[in-house]
């Protein structure tokens, strides 16, 4: 990735806040096992600024789509505390094996870790873990594959929480090669999108509502599930 690359990826921009449309298989922290991040790239969103903005929320290294990025300390603060009360909305796209026969639901099933080891960030459903509500609608089916498009808003923000709701309904993310059958190696990739993010950041003004476009590697899956050209 380049820096280029990342100033076109900017999809909003204030005086407190920017929104870009992170990429598929990027991380945004650095973790133990080194390599490139988002964060490295991030000093080419100052705009003058003295300091580099800071993601505000997470987003897993192979979900594509909406990331927020506070521009300062107190923008970041004020963010941060839009999330942590459950005050943002996100919207994912994903396009998930078979998929429910219903069209809209909710899955409501608490998560925890599945080992105490502290670098583990895989989970597991548990009834004895954390709260978790995901709710989800059909956007569209490819019965000749047997996927289906699902638009997924969650009520909550555990980790994982999309992926382990999914593949616990019998209806795994496709490409997910953690909670789902996809190989470690040559897959798809992970077909989830963080599609839309608002942000009712402003107490006089509407949310701010911001919308990444399908990112490549779904484009040909959305597209055979009834999505039409952006």
């Amino acid at each position: 990735m380049i820096v280029d690359d990342i100033l076109s990826r900017l999809l909003y921009r204030d005086a407190l806040v920017l929104v870009i449309d992170k990429p598929a298989g990027l991380p945004v922290h650095p973790g133990p096992k080194g390599g490139e991040t988002l964060t490295q790239h991030l000093d080419a969103l100052r705009f003058g600024l003295p300091r580099r903005p800071e993601a505000a929320h997470r987003l897993d290294r192979d979900t594509s789509g909406c990331l927020a990025l506070g521009r300062h300390a107190k923008a970041l603060a004020r963010l941060n505390a839009l999330f942590a009360q459950g005050k943002a909305d996100k919207t994912y796209w994903a396009l998930v094996e078979g998929g429910p026969s219903e069209e809209s639901g909710e899955i409501d099933l608490a998560l925890a870790r599945r080992s105490d080891d502290p670098r583990s960030w895989w989970m597991k459903t548990d009834p004895a873990g954390d709260p978790s509500l995901t709710r989800w609608r059909v956007m569209g089916r490819d019965a000749a594959a047997g996927r289906t498009w699902l638009a997924l808003s969650p009520v909550t923000g555990r980790t994982h929480q999309l992926r382990v709701h999914c593949a616990a309904m019998g209806w795994p993310i496709l490409g997910d090669a953690v909670y789902g059958s996809a190989p470690r190696q040559g897959g798809p990739g992970l077909q989830l999108h963080a599609r839309t993010l608002a942000l009712p950041l402003y107490p006089k003004k509407p949310a701010i509502t911001v919308e990444a476009p399908a990112p490549g590697h779904m484009r040909e899956g959305l597209r055979a599930c009834g999505l039409a050209e952006e």
